[in-house]
């Protein structure tokens, strides 16, 4: 009982982490990504399809993402979902190949970024602490059931703590790195 608790609350929280490192790939520096265009779909042949397992996605320059479809009858369909997407950027088609070439970021949407960097840093947090606690209730309810004894649940309690200032870590590092990335010029 109390290695199941203790793993259930350790995946949570790895889940917690891993979907803030999954936002922060997709949200623009001052470099070009693959992960920038990771989470566009394109509406091929009526079901939307990831991006990035219909086109090869390269980055030849540090400003610059190369997207060549696989299938060059989609590259119209391409276009459209990068021009709905939230990136801002207007792709540029020679029919064969779409290049996006990213504009330097102005201050004023570096210091945006930032604050939106740490907003979602919180709400990761706040996951994080959610899952401390539903961890925390498991564990009484155990205790409460019989099926742990006092000490168990005590270390039991412990043991949450730990993880989740391991876990708090985690998001710590890589806001700062983040945030570091976005006010590089």
């Amino acid at each position: 009982m109390f290695d199941d608790i203790l793993l259930e609350t350790e995946e949570k929280m790895d889940k917690a982490v891993e979907h803030l490192a999954h936002a922060f790939r997709g949200i623009r520096t001052g470099r070009a990504s693959p992960g920038l265009v990771d989470g566009i779909r394109v509406d091929y042949y009526g079901s939307p399809t990831p991006l990035t397992h219909m086109a090869s996605i390269s980055i030849p320059e540090p400003r610059l993402i190369m997207i060549k479809p696989f299938d060059a009858s989609g590259i119209q369909e391409v276009v459209k979902a990068i021009q709905k997407s939230e990136l801002g950027i207007t792709p540029q088609s020679d029919g064969k190949i779409i290049r996006l070439v990213l504009p330097p970021l102005s201050e004023e949407r570096r210091k945006q970024l930032s604050a939106m960097v740490k907003d979602k840093a919180e709400e990761a947090r706040v996951a994080i602490r959610n899952v401390r606690r539903d961890g925390n209730k498991q564990a009484k309810a155990a205790f409460d059931e019989g099926k742990l004894p006092a000490d168990d649940e005590v270390k039991l309690t412990e043991e949450i703590q730990n993880l989740t200032k391991q876990y708090e870590g985690k998001v710590d590092d890589l806001l700062s790195k983040k945030t570091k990335e976005i006010l590089e010029v």
